[in-house]
C-alpha cells in the first residue's frame, strides 16, 4: 500500500478510537508472516533471517519511511503509538528513531500536523532484548512482550515443529525469568509494559504477571471477559509467596503443576 493508503487506514482507526491508545506495530514480515508480492527471497532459516525491523531499515525509502510518515500524519487524529518489532540492539532503536525525527522535521517544514510527542516503543521478543531491557527501557516509551517469539528464541524451539512442541511453553523457568526481568526493568524506568501473545490470556499466568507489575494484557477478543474477571478478583498482595515459590522451581513441569494447583 502507498503512504496515502496507509495514512487513510491509520486515520480511520485513530478517529474511531476517540483518543484511546492505538499501538501500531511497524511492518513485521518474514518468519511465519509472508507477503508474496514483496518479492523477498526465502531464507534458509526465516525466523533468524531477513525480517521485521531488519528488512525495514534495509529498505527505508520504499517501505519504512512511507509507513512512518503515514503513522505520524495519522497521529494528528488520535492517540497513535509506534511499536518497533524484533529489536535486538540499541542501534536498531536509534536508527528508527532518527528516521522518525527526520520525518518530523520534514512535516514541520510543510506545516503538516502530527503528534509531536508521539510515543515509540518496542516489541521485547528476543533473548537479546530481554538481556538489554534495562538499557532499552531508558530509550523507549513502552515495552510490549511478544511471548510467542520470546519463547521460541529463549528455548531455541521452532513453535511450528510438533516433534519438539513440548519445549515451547511459557511455563519454562527460563521464559518466566526473562519475562520477570523485562517487567522489572520497565517498571524501574517508569515505562508501560504490556504483553501480547497467548501467554497474556493464560489464567494460570495472569496472577503472576499482575504481581510482577504488567500494565497491559493484549489477547483475542474471546478471552477478554474471563481475563478481566480474573484480574478484578485477584488479590495481588497475596501472591508474594506464590511468586517466590515459582521462581525457585527448576523445571517446566513443576512450574505448570504448581500454577495449576494454585490457580
Amino acid at each position: 500500500p502507498t503512504e496515502e493508503e496507509q495514512f487513510e487506514s491509520y486515520k480511520e482507526v485513530a478517529t474511531a478510537m476517540e483518543g484511546k491508545p492505538v499501538i501500531i506495530r511497524t511492518l513485521d514480515i518474514g518468519g511465519d508472516k509472508e507477503i508474496p508480492y514483496m518479492g523477498i527471497v526465502q531464507d534458509e532459516n526465516p525466523f533468524l533471517g531477513y525480517r521485521a525491523i531488519r528488512l525495514c531499515l534495509d529498505r527505508k525509502d520504499d517501505i519504512y519511511i512511507p509507513q512512518l510518515r503515514a503513522l505520524l500524519r495519522a497521529s494528528a487524529f488520535g492517540n497513535i503509538k509506534i511499536m518497533l518489532p524484533l529489536i535486538t540492539s540499541m542501534d536498531e532503536i536509534r536508527e528508527a528513531k532518527a528516521l522518525i525525527s527526520d520525518i518530523k522535521k520534514e512535516l514541520d517544514e510543510k506545516n503538516i500536523a502530527y503528534n509531536k510527542s508521539i510515543e515509540v516503543g518496542i516489541m521485547v521478543e528476543t533473548a537479546a532484548a530481554s538481556l538489554l531491557a534495562d538499557i532499552f527501557a531508558k530509550e523507549v516509551d513502552f515495552f510490549s512482550i511478544g511471548t510467542n517469539d520470546l519463547i521460541q528464541y529463549t528455548m531455541s524451539v521452532d513453535r511450528g515443529n510438533v516433534k519438539i512442541a513440548g519445549l515451547y511453553s511459557p511455563f519454562s523457568p527460563a521464559v518466566l525469568r526473562s519475562i520477570n526481568r523485562i517487567i522489572t526493568e520497565g517498571k524501574k524506568a517508569g515505562i508501560m509494559v504490556g504483553m501480547c501473545g497467548e501467554a497474556a490470556a493464560d489464567p494460570k499466568l495472569i496472577p503472576l504477571l499482575l504481581y510482577w507489575g504488567l500494565d497491559e494484557f493484549s489477547m483475542s477478543a474471546s478471552y477478554v471477559l474471563k481475563s478481566r474477571k480474573l484480574v478484578t478478583d485477584t488479590d495481588i498482595q497475596s501472591l508474594k509467596d506464590m511468586e517466590e515459590a515459582v521462581m525457585a522451581l527448576e523445571s517446566e513441569s513443576k512450574v505448570r503443576a504448581f500454577l495449576e494447583e494454585r490457580c
